[in-house]
């Protein structure tokens, strides 16, 4: 039977799975089928896992009695720095090109026992570094609605696969907006959950006060079916713990807070036009909007971007190809440290060692490293200040819609502005969602825009209420 692949959702595709419409192997030949004929365009995916059919095939052994999983049998792509026993996995960087994983990383063996089938490994910024998926040792990942764009990054490979239709979701990190911003370039939805609520061990890490796995899918309902998979915590990761009991909350009591004062400046005018019309559609579902008052965010980029690379730098120190990655010849010691890993970090890599080094360093620690901590408790107060009042934060996703190849690429400021909405999460460890909110025509090309809904730790439950009922409104049925 033809599967119709643009119309499948996870949500979908499980419950054809388990009235044995279609079987697992006939859904999984489909993206396959699709990924050959677009990936060379896209290059979505780094390696396309030739046992992904052998997996389909035991999923489909006879079931009947047992209660599955609603991921059983489904296809997923997952990010290339998430570790998957005997395959290859780069973060997309040549120090890395010859390493294979010897273990699973948490989330694969939660999504294995669920019994989800793997695609392959998508592309990604090299190490996590990036808004773009440009800086990449294996090119470029292609914006599936415009392929001269971006698809955003770092998880652009696993936005991009999932906007265009060659996985019905997908694995990503979010260190500072990783999974959200390219979500809403790509026009899907992404989650970035509360910090410790996903396990982090097999995550190859950038950041490790920031990261976290989240899932990139079609729809805020195949969100929360991935997350609740993958969520609880690991005795191997001392940072995971499992949520709190849930609390029922009345949905007409919801009140959702914006951050007019720091919407002013930078953001494109049919950016804020599309939000405004998205809290119009809240409105209308009987939310109450109030404007707030987050004094510290405006300071959330720079703290950001002096706290990641310090903790960048400290974690890729073991990448010196001695414990870890691809030696480059050598005649000494010292000349073995520099060449290969002059050569087998890029250029963004590099400089976020070097910035994050120099931050690190004797004499600057505590101008800047400890100010910038400092800053981030008082970004994070603020934040809890105003969940007293609200139950959500509304801003943006990005303050532009996808932008071209090449056009930030060489002004790594320019690009680092396009986390300006994101990064705040990830300094609270607060979770946040990236829903599709509407598009905006820019030189013929249908781009789409996505809108932010941010909420205290563990609010996971209240951000896929509020998200379902906006996406509902938006797009009926297709929700």
């Amino acid at each position: 039977m033809g599967i119709d692949l643009e119309g499948m959702t996870i949500a979908h595709s499980g419950e054809l799975l388990r009235k044995k419409k279609i079987s697992s192997v006939e859904l999984t030949q489909a993206y396959l089928e699709k990924t050959e004929a677009q990936n060379k365009t896209l290059n979505v995916y780094l390696e396309v896992f030739s046992d992904a059919l052998q997996e389909a095939r035991a999923r489909d052994i006879d079931t009947d009695g047992q209660r599955l999983s609603p991921l059983h049998g489904i296809p997923l792509a997952i990010k290339d720095n998430i570790l998957i026993r005997g395959k290859q996995c780069s973060a997309a960087s040549q120090i890395l090109s010859n390493y294979t994983a010897a273990y699973d990383a948490t989330v694969i063996g939660k999504l294995r026992e669920a019994g989800a089938v793997f695609l392959g490994r998508t592309n990604m910024d090299e190490f996590a570094m990036g808004g773009s998926t440009e800086h990449s040792r294996f090119g470029s990942t292609k914006n599936p609605h415009d392929p001269e764009r971006v698809p955003g990054g770092s998880s652009g490979g696993s936005a991009a696969a999932v906007a265009a239709h060659l996985a019905p979701g997908a694995l990503g990190s979010d260190t500072g907006g990783s999974v959200r911003q390219p979500a809403a370039f790509s026009g899907v939805v992404g989650l970035k959950p509360t910090y410790g609520a996903v396990s982090r061990y097999g995550l190859i890490a950038m950041a490790s006060s920031f990261d976290q796995i989240g899932p990139i899918t079609k729809t805020v309902s195949d969100a929360r079916i991935i997350y609740d998979v993958i969520r609880g915590s690991d005795p191997r990761d001392s940072t995971s713990v499992s949520a709190p009991p849930k609390k029922e909350h009345a949905r007409e009591n919801r009140t959702l807070g914006v951050p007019e004062q720091f919407l002013t400046e930078g953001v494109d005018q049919d950016v804020l036009d599309n939000f405004n019309t998205s809290i119009g559609v809240l409105k209308n579902l009987g939310y109450t909007i109030r404007p707030i008052e987050l004094p510290s965010l405006k300071y959330a980029l720079p703290v950001y971007y002096i706290v990641m690379p310090a903790e960048a730098s400290s974690n890729l120190s073991r990448f010196d190809a001695v414990r870890y990655g691809s030696a480059a010849p050598s005649r000494t010691l010292l000349e073995h440290y520099e060449h290969s890993r002059g050569r087998g970090f890029g250029a963004e890599v590099r400089r976020r060692i070097l910035l994050g080094t120099y931050i690190l360093s004797a004499g600057y620690y505590d101008a800047y490293y400890t100010k910038a901590e400092g800053l981030r408790r008082h970004i994070r107060i603020d934040f809890e200040n105003v969940y007293k009042e609200v139950d959500a934060v509304l801003m943006p996703t990005s303050p532009t819609p996808a932008f071209k190849l090449g056009e930030k690429s060489h002004d790594p400021v320019q690009m680092y502005l396009s986390d300006i909405f994101t990064v705040a999460a990830n300094l609270t460890g607060h979770p946040a969602i990236s829903i599709p909110s509407g598009t905006v025509v820019r030189e013929e090309k249908v781009l789409p825009l996505g809108l932010q809904m941010m909420g205290p730790a563990w609010s996971e439950e209240k951000l896929f209420e509020i998200g379902e009922r906006f996406e509902f409104a938006l797009h009926g049925e297709r929700a």
